[in-house]
C-alpha cells in the first residue's frame, strides 16, 4: 500500500494512462485532446479554493497543505481535459466536420461566445455564497453545458451522453482509489462540510462534478472550432 503522501500523485497520474493510449492509438483525436488538456491544466491552480474547504490531500513536498497549490492538480486537470473532450467521439466513432459559414450565422449562434463563457461568468457570482466551493463549480459547468445546448442544438446529444460517459469513466477511477487506498476518501475529503451522500463510498459531489465536467467539455472543442456532426443542425 502506498503511503498517503503518494496516493494523490499516483491517482492523478493514472489519468494519464488512458490519455496516452488514446493519443497514440487515435491520431485524428490528437489535436482536440492536446488543445483541451492544455486549456484545462491551468485550472489546477485553483486548488487553494478547495483546500481545505473541500478536501485536504497529502501531496508531494506537502505543498497542498502548506500552500494550497500542488503538482498533482495540474497533472489531474491535464489528464481529464483531453479525455473528457473526445470520449464521446471515440466511443461513437463519429467524425466532426467544419460547420458551413452560412450555418454559423443562424440566430442561436450569435450567443456563441456567451455560451462558452457561461461557467467563467457564473462561478465568481456563485462562489461567495455560503456553501462549499465544489457546489458553485458544479453549477457553473452545468450552466455552461445548458448554454452550449441552447446555442448549438447539434451538440445536445453529445452533451448529455458525454456527461454520462465521463461520469462512468471518472467513477471507475474513484472506485479504484477506494479499492487501492481504503479509508483515503474518508480521511482526505471534508465530508462533514458536504451533503454526506455517498455511492459505493464515493461522495455524491465527486459524481456530480464528473457529470457536469463531462457535459460541458464534451462540446467545447467543437464549439470553439465550429465543428459539427454531418447530421448536425
Amino acid at each position: 500500500m502506498l503511503p498517503d503522501r503518494y496516493v494523490w500523485f499516483a491517482w492523478a497520474s493514472a489519468f494519464l494512462v488512458p490519455w496516452l493510449l488514446a493519443y497514440v492509438a487515435l491520431p485524428r483525436h490528437r489535436k482536440a485532446m492536446l488543445w483541451a488538456s492544455l486549456f484545462t491544466t491551468p485550472f489546477g491552480l485553483t486548488e487553494p479554493l478547495f483546500v481545505p474547504a473541500y478536501w485536504n490531500p497529502p501531496s508531494l513536498f506537502d505543498l497542498a497543505r502548506t500552500t494550497g497549490f500542488d503538482i498533482e492538480s495540474l497533472v489531474f486537470c491535464f489528464g481529464i481535459g483531453g479525455i473528457g473532450t473526445v470520449l464521446y467521439n471515440i466511443l461513437t466513432g463519429q467524425t466532426l466536420e467544419e460547420m458551413p459559414p452560412l450555418q454559423r450565422r443562424l440566430p442561436p449562434h450569435r450567443l456563441h461566445r456567451w455560451a462558452l463563457a457561461a461557467p467563467f461568468l457564473a462561478f465568481p457570482v456563485l462562489y461567495p455564497w455560503p456553501w462549499n466551493p465544489i457546489y458553485p463549480s458544479i453549477v457553473a459547468m452545468a450552466l455552461g453545458a445548458i448554454a452550449a445546448m441552447l446555442c448549438r442544438r447539434d451538440l445536445v446529444r453529445k452533451t448529455w451522453v458525454g456527461a454520462l460517459l465521463f461520469l462512468a469513466y471518472y467513477a471507475l477511477f474513484l472506485l479504484g482509489l477506494e479499492w487501492t487506498a481504503p479509508g483515503y476518501i474518508e480521511s482526505v475529503w471534508n465530508l462533514a462540510a458536504l451533503w454526506g451522500l455517498t455511492v459505493a463510498g464515493i461522495p455524491i459531489e465527486e459524481l456530480l462534478f464528473a457529470a457536469a465536467f463531462g457535459a460541458y467539455w464534451a462540446g467545447v472543442y467543437d464549439h470553439v472550432t465550429w465543428h459539427s456532426f454531418p447530421s448536425g443542425v
